[in-house]
């Protein structure tokens, strides 16, 4: 007799998940990644005019086995146009012992937490440990999760905002500094900001390199979030040439992340690449080994964290009895 599958809508998915569990079960994907525990994620991704789709797909053995498979819409304009998110998607997670699906759910809360929580996770091995300052560039959902998950494991005291539109950046100073109670001052102007950080998080769908090498302060860790497929471009390459690379999925940003710019231009090669996140947490190679060092984190988005991510809100679903069950093939 089948269990059903269960649906989750954005708001239960919401509802279900917090961004410290989610940190915890991401660092878990990449370490079980690092460590051979896990079958390679996949990925496919498909243009269209304003926009694209990527499918992400993984397999990740937990107290069950789980397979999930995510397909995200992300079109920049859809704010202006249509009044609609960017990302857009579902999730399917299914039992990957018989292939039951088990859960569709509303990927966008999901994609947003889960992202933000390895820029936290990646915050935690590659900044240094005293880091008090941040620029948060891009100031959507992606911003506010990110400057969310730093403060979980960095005694972050003072933050600057900056978006295109500094509308954006005046409300995430005003919701953010309360609730984090930090001083967040929205900017017009990154680039003092960032000389001034510690720490900074670019969240853009920019497709032309804005934040420069002769910006940065020695011993800032950089997370470049926004760069999810070929054409996306957030920092110049000299960024990575001239400084500690870190990558989520080597292969991956090497085709569609910040690594690949600087592949193309010639001016690194894939052996360059200090190493992947998960070989850092897993203790394999070393993250930071200076204060004084620049550390990039290239952050592309790898699917075990859907899996794991997904596998959570699941879980916590059946124990809260929360969605609605139907039984597809009935």
């Amino acid at each position: 007799m089948t269990e059903g599958t269960l649906l989750l809508t954005g708001r239960e998915v919401a509802a279900l998940l917090t961004i410290e569990e989610c940190m915890t079960a991401v660092e878990l994907a990449f370490k079980m990644y690092a460590e051979g525990k896990t079958s390679p994620p996949g990925i496919l991704g498909v243009h269209s005019r304003d926009g694209g789709f990527h499918i992400k797909a993984g397999l990740l053995d937990l107290d069950r086995s789980y397979f999930a498979a995510k397909c995200n819409a992300n079109f920049p304009e859809n704010g202006k146009k249509f009044g609609l998110p960017t990302i857009q998607g579902i999730v399917v997670l299914c039992d990957a012992e018989n292939g039951y699906p088990l859960a569709v759910m509303d990927s966008i809360e999901l994609t947003i937490q889960r992202t933000g929580a390895a820029t936290g996770v990646a915050a935690k091995y590659l900044a240094r440990p005293d880091s008090k300052t941040a620029t948060i560039i891009g100031c959507g959902n992606q911003g506010r999760i990110s400057l969310r998950a730093l403060t979980q494991v960095l005694p972050i005291e003072r933050a600057w905002a900056y978006d295109q539109d500094h509308s954006r950046a005046q409300n995430l100073a005003i919701e953010l500094s309360e609730e984090l109670r930090i001083q967040i001052e929205p900017v017009e102007d990154f680039h003092t900001a960032v000389s001034q950080s510690d720490v900074c998080v670019t969240c853009t769908p920019s497709k032309h390199p804005f934040l420069v090498n002769d910006f940065i302060a020695p011993g800032t860790f950089i997370a470049a979030v926004g760069s999810d497929n070929p054409e996306k471009h957030e920092l110049e390459t000299a960024m990575l040439s001239r400084n500690k690379v870190i990558v989520d999925v080597l292969e991956q940003c090497a085709t569609i992340g910040e690594l690949h710019h600087a592949l193309d231009q010639e001016v690194m090669k894939k052996d360059q690449v200090h190493a992947e996140l998960g070989e850092v947490v897993a203790a394999i190679k070393p993250g930071r080994t200076s204060s004084d060092e620049v550390i990039v984190f290239d952050s592309t988005g790898m699917a075990l964290q859907d899996v794991v991510t997904s596998a959570l809100v699941y879980e916590k679903a059946k124990q809260q009895g929360a969605g609605t069950t139907i039984v597809l093939s009935a």
